[in-house]
């Protein structure tokens, strides 16, 4: 196909209009632009194609043979571009809206709360893939993420959805009475770590504290490490806001708090550009019940 000569769209989609309408008014109300500038579409087109396609008849506008010629190519053509859209269109809107979160978030956070979704958008079919991994935003793939971090993501669109600090807890059952003072008191312990993920291990880095023998570290699924951590099973390092009320009951205990800037928490990220419908109901949802638990929680 030879693009090279092909007039251009907007000056054929203008002529079109004025064909179907006979005024450039009209053709311009269509548009949403002056009748000017479909005016001057229409003669910048004439010129291209070298011959003159409508001329003025009494208050109105006549084609000419050329430009009903014309007009019937265009209405079949852009009836077939506006058919494959409105389809296009349409597949999008009923695929699954795709989310991916941390498995910790799924389990502490989201899923005792989901249901409350499906009932205020039961039409809305869902696709949640709690994993460590960042997964890639390809297009008709994940709509979504939920990450925890500081919202510098270059090349997408974040929201901070809730502020949280990490928090190094132990059980009581685990701890009892002890005070711990110094970061490697910590490696009295076993730890609990969520799959993929290597928390504790950097917070250690970060406090200058070297290990000088082997971790006991064990690696679970996120759900898996809050229930062990809540059966004293080891201590683990993870989001604050998923442990808070059993933090103000006394049955988990603040071991060591990492005080993150004010920015940092859970953010939505997204790929630049509108956002599906169904994207933009769950993106709302999500904030109202994020604003409620920051408002439990004194945050």
């Amino acid at each position: 196909m030879d693009w090279r000569n092909l007039p251009s769209l907007a000056a054929l989609r203008a002529y079109c209009a004025v064909a179907e309408h006979k005024s450039f008014s009209a053709a311009g109300r269509d548009l949403n632009v002056t009748h000017a500038a479909v005016s001057q579409q229409v003669r910048a087109l004439e010129t291209q194609i070298g011959t003159q396609l409508v001329v003025r008849e009494g208050r109105g506008l006549r084609l000419t043979p050329d430009g009903e010629h014309l007009a019937s190519g265009l209405r079949d053509a852009f009836s077939r571009i506006i058919e494959t859209v409105d389809v296009l269109r349409l597949n999008d809107q009923q695929r699954p809206l795709n989310i991916t979160m941390t498995p910790a978030f799924a389990v502490s956070w989201l899923m005792p709360r989901i249901s409350d979704f499906r009932q205020e958008q039961p039409d809305i079919e869902l696709m949640l893939n709690p994993t460590g991994d960042v997964v890639e935003f390809v297009p008709g793939g994940v709509d979504l993420a939920i990450r925890f971090g500081d919202g510098n993501w270059p090349g997408f669109e974040t929201e901070l959805l809730m502020k949280t600090n990490y928090v190094v807890v132990g059980a009581q059952k685990l701890i009892g009475d002890r005070v711990l003072t110094d970061p490697s008191d910590i490696l009295d312990y076993p730890w609990l770590q969520e799959l993929g993920t290597n928390e504790l291990s950097i917070w250690l880095e970060n406090q200058g504290v070297v290990p000088s023998a082997k971790l006991n570290i064990t690696h679970l699924p996120g759900f898996m490490v809050l229930d062990g951590l809540r059966r004293g099973d080891g201590i683990s390092a993870t989001a604050r806001i998923f442990l808070e009320p059993d933090i103000i009951a006394g049955s988990i205990k603040v071991l060591f708090e990492d005080l993150r800037p004010n920015n940092s928490g859970y953010y939505l990220v997204s790929r630049p550009g509108m956002m599906r419908a169904p994207v933009k109901a769950f993106v709302s949802w999500i904030k109202k019940r994020a604003k409620e638990t920051c408002i439990e929680c004194g945050i």
